[in-house]
């Protein structure tokens, strides 16, 4: 009972990470519409959300049993010349278009899903950006189940970037960053590492990788783990965060004991251990998630209740959206839209993928000159940035001790602090102010800086020694 409880108060958000269990999952899964598979040919030319600008919408072969879809806007600066951004959301299976609507793209949808409000902080101001729905079968892609873990992961989207490139020749001058939130964390190691071999080994068209960029991710959940506890108690305030403690004392007490059992099974998931992995999922909900969900707060935002059922917030508008025939019609995106298919969660669980660390993978990238970006916002508990801050310090690599001893600077916009950056040989952390695990949402102008800065290679020019917070 107190585990279907979870799950009702914890299933899934735009891009977000799905604590649900197995059983639930299956549930779910049943009561999923199913979606149609695409029957438009060629690519669409939208105006919707932004007419002052290109765009392009369609569908790019993944593999034989998937195709992508991605809705691409050009720039409002110097789209001939500015970097290519490529948006990928979490969960595992949650839409890119959602977060379109909610977090970074050219506009939101209104109350009823009639029509669309612009956006002055979209994050095609000084690029051009793509969001693209994967893994198979979430959004509008098709081929839900075809894809079960990250190396497959890593090859369909290979698969769907060398179709790209193809199509769209000219974006292989443009440097090349991927953004993602959440279950990114999983995927954008994997994929990204995938294209740097990939181009080494000189296989297919080079995809000119600038730098990526993980949210409030889940990277290393064997590290990450290990700081629910104390942000669960504190909010992470003695370190310098924004969120409100939840868990009194005796709470904390019981996840503290709790916190070596979880991690101990994670390590056995990475050590290929047999069924460790589904086990340690089980585990570590049980002892660090459900505590803070009982509490009633959303697990996004430590400062906010859960409320609207299962999602904790209220994404109906743009499901009415883009399950509107003309609206569908001009993307070319087929089928019933729906934020996250728990069909693709399932999959993915039941794989076993949930625990694996992706951390390893990203050093090999950061020596080769890659820029690699982990920002979070800290008042999110489920991937929160005390997790986070802490992975990126106990990364093994080639400078890791340059790194540790890096300053946490104050990083401002017009005098006023809003995150703080380390950095040290191309590795960024930034804990990002008063957000919760959507940082675009919201801290969106903070967000829309931090993008500008990162992508055009001058993050740490907002950096400063000290300040007073405003």
């Amino acid at each position: 009972m107190v585990r279907a409880l979870a799950a009702a108060l914890i299933a899934g958000v735009a891009g977000q990470v799905q604590h649900l269990s197995v059983a639930e999952l299956q549930r779910m899964a049943i009561e999923e519409p199913v979606s149609m598979q695409p029957t438009g040919t060629g690519f669409k030319h939208p105006t919707l959300c932004d007419p002052t600008v290109n765009q392009t919408s369609g569908y790019i072969k993944a593999s034989s049993k998937s195709d992508y879809f991605f809705w691409l806007f050009e720039s409002q600066s110097e789209p001939s010349s500015d970097p290519l951004i490529m948006w990928l959301s979490g969960g595992p299976g949650c839409s890119s278009q959602l977060a379109l609507f909610a977090e970074n793209g050219p506009c939101t949808v209104n109350e009823n899903g009639t029509d669309t409000i612009t956006n002055p902080y979209s994050w095609h101001k000084n690029a051009n950006v793509m969001w693209v729905d994967q893994p198979a079968g979430s959004g509008f892609s098709t081929g839900a189940g075809s894809v079960r873990e990250e190396g497959g992961v890593a090859e369909n989207m290979q698969t769907f970037l060398q179709g790209f490139f193809t199509q769209f020749p000219k974006y292989q001058k443009h440097d090349f960053f991927i953004f993602g939130e959440s279950y990114a964390g999983h995927y954008i190691p994997a994929i990204s590492h995938n294209i740097w071999q990939n181009n080494k080994n000189g296989t297919g068209v080079a995809i000119p990788l600038k730098g990526i960029a993980i949210g409030n991710g889940l990277t290393n959940p064997g590290e990450q783990y290990g700081h629910y506890a104390e942000m669960c108690h504190t909010g992470g305030q003695p370190d310098g965060g924004h969120a409100p403690g939840v868990c009194n004392a005796v709470t904390h007490a019981a996840m503290q004991t709790a916190t070596p059992i979880c991690q101990a099974a994670i390590s056995a998931c990475n050590s290929g251990v047999p069924a460790s992995c589904l086990a340690s999922v089980e585990v570590c909900n049980l002892g660090l998630i459900i505590p803070y969900s009982a509490s009633g707060k959303n697990v996004y935002d430590m400062r906010i209740p859960c409320e609207h059922g299962k999602l904790c917030y209220d994404f109906s508008a743009v499901q009415t959206y883009l399950n509107t025939k003309e609206i569908q019609d001009q993307l070319g995106g087929t089928g019933t839209w729906g934020s996250c298919n728990t069909v693709v969660t399932l999959a993915f669980q039941s794989a076993g993928d949930y625990m694996k660390n992706f951390h390893t993978l990203l050093p090999d990238l950061m020596a080769d000159g890659i820029e690699v970006l982990v920002y979070a916002g800290d008042c999110d508990y489920i991937c929160n940035w005390l997790g986070n801050k802490a992975w990126t310090q106990t990364l093994e690599w080639e400078h890791k001790d340059d790194f540790v001893a890096a300053a946490d600077k104050e990083w401002q916009i017009d005098g006023k602090t809003v995150a703080k950056h380390r950095n040290a040989n191309h590795f960024h952390f930034m804990q990002v102010y008063e957000a919760g695990h959507m940082v675009p949402m919201d801290q969106p102008a903070a967000s829309l800086e931090m993008v500008n800065k990162f992508i055009s290679g001058s993050l740490g020019d907002y950096d400063v020694e000290t300040a007073t917070v405003v």
